[in-house]
């Protein structure tokens, strides 16, 4: 047994452990694996606190987002709500003007036929008196037409005083 290189190989192999154990590599390795295991755990650490902090901002601007939504459908309901409102009034304002373009234009209008009346009026008295004074020329020579024009002159001086 002593001559097969199995053997030997375990004696060294045993020797070297035995090596290793006394100059303390295996705390070593052991504080080496320890301090990993530590960074490792811190590592993880941190990224559960930023992934709860990640969260909480999400829900942060979740919560800011749906207020600024309803803020906004809020503003959009009360242009609306102003929109129709506007519409409304200029429409009575419109309605209101229609109706007095309506009256002054029927107030020209009653104005223009009582102004026509009158024309009418004083052109058929113009025709009238024109008409009487042709017959009358021709009709009235002598004592009727001076009579005429004296009771005339004395119609004029009793309207004119």
């Amino acid at each position: 047994m002593l001559m097969e290189a199995e053997f030997w190989v375990a004696v060294a192999f045993v020797l070297f452990l035995g090596i290793l154990v006394y100059t303390g590599v295996h705390k070593t390795i052991l504080n080496a694996l320890d301090q990993r295991s530590a960074r490792i755990k811190a590592e993880l650490d941190e990224a559960r606190r930023l992934r709860d902090e990640a969260q909480k901002l999400l829900a942060e601007y979740k919560h800011k987002t749906g207020d600024a939504q309803r803020e906004a459908d809020a503003i959009i309901a009360g242009a609306k709500g102003e929109a129709e409102r506007l519409a409304e009034e200029a429409h009575a304002r419109l309605e209101e003007f229609v109706g007095r373009r309506t009256k002054m234009a029927e107030a020209k209008i009653a104005q223009a036929e009582v102004q026509a009346l009158a024309d009418v009026r004083s052109a058929a008295a113009d025709a009238a008196a024109s008409a009487a004074e042709k017959i009358l020329i021709q009709a009235a020579k002598g004592k009727v037409a001076e009579s005429l024009i004296a009771q005339g002159i004395d119609d004029v001086k009793k309207k004119l005083n």
